[in-house]
């Protein structure tokens, strides 16, 4: 449904549920959209369980006692494979210009109401783009094909077809890890946390099987315990994990190992989160004194804490200035720095911020005396910042190790690579 309460498209899988809820959906939740917060609303005997995404609301209705995480789940693996299919937007538009294509991924993604197929790589076998958005050619299709086909989806690995070949047999590892701080203005850190996703690109032929190890601390104690790594690093406390589907869970719950037999091309392998022993690449030391009503003066040094041999891209900081600012006289000791109107801020960019270096920026604002007899207080809102940098990581996360095991016994070149950037990286001034 849209924001008007609209219903764009809908699929009903059984007998139990009427056409009629979606006015029920209508009047009790979008029309009360501003007290309602929770995402389960039970009317009568008729649960629904939505998400919104943009202006669109995906709503899932049942009667029956269902498992609220998997229809979750499947409600945001829905979103993810109509964005596939609709070239990564997902919006008002794109499914009333899809819509036979969309009936069709949800007859194949849910049969009588129960999660059936949710891989987009299996999807796309005889689900296809282009001319005559998405319909079948299976007369087109060989019988090996169609075989081929029935046996990845019904199978026990049906994220990857066992005749697949490359020339050269390479895997790439991307640790991303976004970075999340609030800062004091005293530089104490009030909150700060570390969300990574470790991402990979498979070009390998056959079936082969993986393991991968990381520094986790579990896995490492254990080593030194058994003896079969004396001289440990440091390892790292991970709060919380999610793994790609292709992970045998059973194997990382009995002894932390993952055990993957990975799909051919660009794949999320997992998600984690922690928030112990963050190093956080810059530090932020503001000192702002308000003069009177008609000054504001700034004096911002930024920091680098990571090694000298790296260096931070792309860093941007924000530095708020009160609404009533006139004139900034602004002197920067490394990149460019504007007064910008329109964001209530100085901008300060720096494009290349080498590691253990600190640059400092003064401002002296004007202000436009106030009219009004009771001027308001400035808010101080915080300074914000944006980054990245390359082969580094917040966490002290690092690949220890990446084996691949295929019957031909093949060579595999392997890359890794490591990038931290700015996720919510604030500082009070």
């Amino acid at each position: 449904m849209n924001q008007k309460g609209e219903v764009l498209i809908s699929r009903i899988y059984r007998d139990d549920i009427s056409r009629g809820v979606a006015n029920a959906f209508r009047l009790e939740v979008i029309g009360h959209s501003k007290d309602t917060r929770s995402p389960i609303k039970n009317i009568g005997s008729t649960s629904f369980m939505y998400i919104r995404v943009g202006g669109i609301y995906v709503v899932a209705v049942s009667r029956q006692n269902v498992d609220a995480s998997m229809v979750f789940e499947v409600l945001y693996r829905v979103v993810e494979i109509f964005r596939s299919y609709f070239d990564g937007s997902f919006d008002e538009d794109a499914i009333r210009n899809h819509f036979v294509l969309t009936y069709e991924l949800l007859d194949e993604i849910l049969d009588f109401g129960y999660p059936q197929n949710c891989s987009t790589e299996v999807l796309r076998l005889y689900i296809t783009q282009g001319t005559g958005s998405g319909k079948r050619s299976v007369e087109k299709l060989k019988t090996e094909k169609l075989n081929k086909i029935t046996i990845q989806a019904t199978g026990a690995i049906p994220w990857r077809s066992a005749d697949i070949k490359h020339r050269k047999n390479e895997i790439y590892i991307d640790v991303v890890e976004s970075v999340n701080l609030l800062m004091s203005g005293d530089t104490n850190v009030l909150r700060a946390d570390v969300s990574g996703q470790v991402m990979m690109k498979c070009m390998l032929s056959g079936m082969p099987e993986c393991k991968f190890g990381m520094n986790d601390k579990v896995i490492l104690d254990k080593e030194s315990r058994q003896g079969s790594n004396p001289r440990r690093g440091n390892g790292i406390e991970i709060d919380d994990i999610t793994f790609h589907q292709c992970v045998k869970l059973g194997k990382f719950d009995s002894d932390r190992t993952i055990n993957f037999i990975p799909p051919d091309g660009e794949f999320e392998l997992m998600k984690y989160r922690t928030t112990e022993n963050i190093n956080l690449p810059f530090k932020i030391l503001p000192i702002v004194k308000e003069i009177g009503r008609s000054r504001v003066e700034a004096s911002i040094t930024v920091k680098s804490n990571f090694n000298s041999k790296m260096f931070g891209t792309g860093v941007i900081i924000r530095i708020p200035t009160p609404k009533n600012t006139a004139v900034c006289h602004i002197i920067c000791t490394m990149g460019r720095a504007k007064y910008i109107p329109d964001q209530e801020g100085i901008i300060w960019k720096i494009r290349k911020f080498p590691g253990d270096t600190e640059y400092t920026l003064r401002a002296e604002v004007e202000l436009i005396a106030s009219v009004s007899v009771e001027k308001k207080a400035w808010s101080r809102p915080p300074i914000t910042m944006e980054f990245q940098v390359p082969m580094f990581t917040a966490s002290g996360f690092h690949v220890r190790f990446l084996k691949v095991v295929e019957k031909s016994n093949y060579n595999t070149i392997k890359w890794v690579r490591y990038l931290t950037k700015a996720g919510n990286y604030q500082v009070r001034i």
